[in-house]
């Protein structure tokens, strides 16, 4: 039989006779199995394996040694070094007894196998000669499968960062702060979440973190869109049916519960999803299992369910568009995710985020943005919040330019104004000499299309009047002045 590669092994034994006699019965196998190095004390072994991490496949080992590391310790420091390492333990401590204690004491502490070291009528060779050989080369197996597993947890660990580096919620301010620290709370436990918050602020951003930074980070992942799913098929979507259960099933399709099992899934727009379906899912967080069409016997399904809404869930309650109880089981761990209005601090480490991102992404250079230009999109009102940004800063690098100024925001952001340029200061007018007005006319059309601008970007009067900095009865008085309100 051909071999890939041999076995290479570290004896730690402090007495001549056993070195020997281990030497001997591993000699018509040295083809197989090769001993690199013979050690007499565990500190020195322990020095050695340090040095030489993936050096040595198999440790043969005595359990009591010199050098003041021994037994169980001296496993759990050689585990420690390199966990892959297989360690056999030779020992005459369990010579005419039969200590499952002890036995249970070393594979506890990482080794794979033990044997006793001699009887009496036994010179030449280690005890149970075929036993130990077979010991040994069992060890090396299990060693591989070992290195192929770290190999592979290790790609899908790779793969999880970046897909984090990928969905990395981006902001400084104390808010998104905060909101960091909840995701790495939320998981650590299993508990369902409910997650609020306007239209385009992330919330699916949000399930995807606590799901890749939580134990079933290796499972699957199943974002859903209650509110795109047909009400008559959105039964058999969530939860699949059997062959021939109706007409035109023709094979059997699992449900995206299914399909996330061990997983998570997350339930966006949960409010729009009918009472019937709200029922079968209540029945999920409940019993954990799903009633498959066309099944008689219910299918266990172990998911952990993250819900979305946009609106206020509450409400919905009262207004009987949604059941109280399934609320409850939903809303464990409320997690809010702030508007862009409510983190304006954070808008330039957006743009700048989204400008490299996608410029990459179009194979072209990062083009530098103006202060004035940030400065107007950190005042504008995003009505669309993080996901109207991104729309804009992808509509800013198709005009192709290396430098974005003010005009070319406007365009993006759809404003249409002339001969102007609102900045953080207010409006920015360039007039020709021959069109000088007096100060207090010119101090009101100044104001009146200020306010225009900012009451057209705003969503209400009172957003309005938070932007302009005013009180809104002060706001309301000003406008009546300025003729903009009757």
């Amino acid at each position: 039989m051909k071999y890939s590669r041999k076995i290479s092994v570290l004896i730690i034994e402090d007495e001549d006779y056993d070195v020997n006699r281990i030497k001997k019965t591993l000699k018509p196998f040295s083809n197989r199995i090769v001993i690199k190095e013979t050690v007499s004390n565990g500190r020195v072994a322990i020095d050695l394996l340090e040095n030489d991490r993936e050096g040595y496949d198999i440790v043969i080992m005595d359990f009591q040694i010199a050098g003041g590391i021994m037994g169980e310790k001296l496993i759990r420091e050689i585990k420690k070094i390199n966990s892959t390492i297989q360690v056999i333990v030779v020992t005459k401590m369990t010579i005419n007894m039969t200590d499952y204690e002890f036995a249970n004491q070393l594979l506890e502490a990482g080794a794979t196998w033990y044997c006793t070291k001699y009887p009496v009528d036994i010179e030449e060779y280690i005890y149970q000669p075929t036993d130990f050989i077979l010991s040994i080369v069992n060890a090396f197996e299990k060693k591989k499968l070992e290195e192929d597993r770290a190999r592979s947890n290790k790609k899908l660990t790779k793969n999880i960062d970046d897909i984090l580096k990928k969905k990395q919620i981006i902001g400084e301010t104390p808010i998104i702060k905060s909101l960091r620290q909840q995701i790495e709370k939320s998981a650590e436990s299993d508990s369902n979440i409910l997650i609020t918050g306007s239209s385009g602020t992330g919330k699916e951003l949000v399930a995807a973190n606590i799901h890749y930074r939580g134990k079933r980070k290796f499972e699957n992942f199943v974002p859903i869109n209650c509110g795109s799913l047909p009400e008559n098929l959105i039964e058999s979507e969530l939860f699949g049916f059997e062959k021939g259960s109706f007409t035109g099933a023709e094979t059997k399709k699992p449900g995206l519960f299914e399909v996330a099992n061990q997983g998570t899934v997350f339930l966006d727009e949960i409010t729009e999803l009918p009472l019937s379906t709200q029922s079968a899912l209540l029945r999920v967080l409940q019993e954990g299992e799903i009633d498959k069409i066309g099944r008689t016997n219910n299918v266990k399904v172990n998911v952990r369910i993250i819900a979305a809404t946009n609106k206020n869930l509450k409400d919905e309650v009262q207004k009987q568009n949604f059941r109280e109880d399934l609320y409850y089981r939903l809303n464990v761990v409320p997690i809010h995710v702030p508007s862009l209005s409510e983190r304006r601090k954070d808008i330039p480490l957006l743009v700048n985020h989204f400008l490299k991102k996608i410029s990459m992404d179009m194979n072209r250079e990062t083009p530098d943005i103006e202060a004035d230009a940030m400065d107007m999109l950190i005042h504008y009102s995003w009505h669309g919040n993080v996901r109207e940004l991104q729309n804009v800063v992808e509509r800013l690098l198709f005009y192709g330019e290396n430098v974005l100024n003010v005009n070319h925001i406007q365009l993006a952001l759809g404003i249409q104004i002339e001969n102007k340029a609102v900045t953080k200061s207010g409006t920015q007018f360039r007039f020709p000499p021959d069109e000088i007005v007096p100060w207090r006319e010119m101090e009101r059309q100044i104001k009146t299309e200020y306010f225009e601008i900012v009451r057209k970007n705003s969503t209400s009067d009172a957003e309005a009047a938070r932007l302009l900095g005013l009180a809104p009865p002060n706001y309301y008085r000003m406008c009546k002045e300025l003729g903009l309100k009757q």
